[in-house]
């Protein structure tokens, strides 16, 4: 048993009432982590923060939270000392931008894009370091995507904005490593979540009579594992980053994508 000495520490998970930032969440308070959930949904971000609570016995608060707010990133960091006392742990995680070719985006498209990856990670760190820095250590993650090792077709906006969160966080890994703060990204490849049911219309070609394990077997056809990855796999990586045993990894970016990347770095 690989204790991470994770018991009582703090943590502000992203995007966290569904998928990839449910899946982080559970996979802290199973290690006695209490966490901060934010996303945008109220409703549902109440009920996956009673779930957690109740299947893992560590303490939860729902913060409805908008990451393209300045003053919403600003409220989540508040209510998380005020409840909790402190910050150790925050996982940046936020939806990508649509897809679409170059002429297809105006400017207000690129500023969203920017806002919602980019500058919502810039916001979450500053108002989460000076909490670091009081207690002498911390642990910033971001989830980004494979794009940033191996751009994707057409999501045009997510391979450009992405790559900018990877030179941010490399650059904060050596700025931070003084005060034991260490800053890592991890990008997951094809895992089965609702965004993902999304972008390859699998409900649709269930409904049109495809079986869903025709469906996923075709979506991992490159994938050298051979089978479409699961959110708690991502989830024990960010545990994992997240712990103790941890305290010299920083500046990395590691994929879960079951060898999707072909890329050698």
């Amino acid at each position: 048993d690989m204790d991470l000495g994770l018991r009582d520490k703090v943590a502000i998970v992203m995007a966290a009432s569904k998928g990839l930032g449910r899946a982080c969440a559970s996979a802290l308070a199973v290690e006695g982590v209490r966490v901060t959930i934010g996303a945008r949904g109220a409703q549902e971000l109440e009920k996956t923060a009673e779930e957690i609570q109740k299947a893992t016995g560590s303490r939860m608060l729902a913060v409805p939270t908008d990451v393209t707010r300045a003053e919403d990133v600003e409220a989540i960091v508040a209510a998380t000392v005020r409840e909790f006392g402190r910050v150790d742990i925050l996982v940046n995680n936020a939806g990508g931008p649509p897809a679409g070719k170059f002429e297809s985006f105006g400017d207000a498209q690129w500023q969203a894009a920017f806002e919602l990856n980019l500058l919502s990670t810039v916001r979450m760190v500053r108002w989460v370091l000076p909490h670091m820095r009081k207690t002498g250590s911390g642990r910033i993650i971001t989830i980004v995507s494979t794009s940033v090792k191996q751009p994707i077709d057409g999501l045009l906006l997510s391979n450009a904005i992405r790559s900018g969160v990877v030179g941010l966080a490399k650059t904060l890994s050596v700025e931070l490593a003084p005060d034991n703060i260490t800053v890592n990204n991890v990008c997951p490849g094809r895992i089965l979540t609702d965004r993902l049911r999304q972008i390859y219309h699998i409900n649709e070609r269930v409904q049109q009579g495809v079986s869903e394990d025709a469906v996923l077997k075709e979506m991992a056809q490159e994938v050298p594992m051979g089978r479409v990855g699961k959110p708690e796999e991502l989830g024990a990586l960010v545990a994992f980053l997240t712990s103790q045993q941890a305290a010299y990894i920083t500046g990395t970016t590691i994929q879960v994508d079951g060898g999707l990347v072909r890329s050698l770095l």
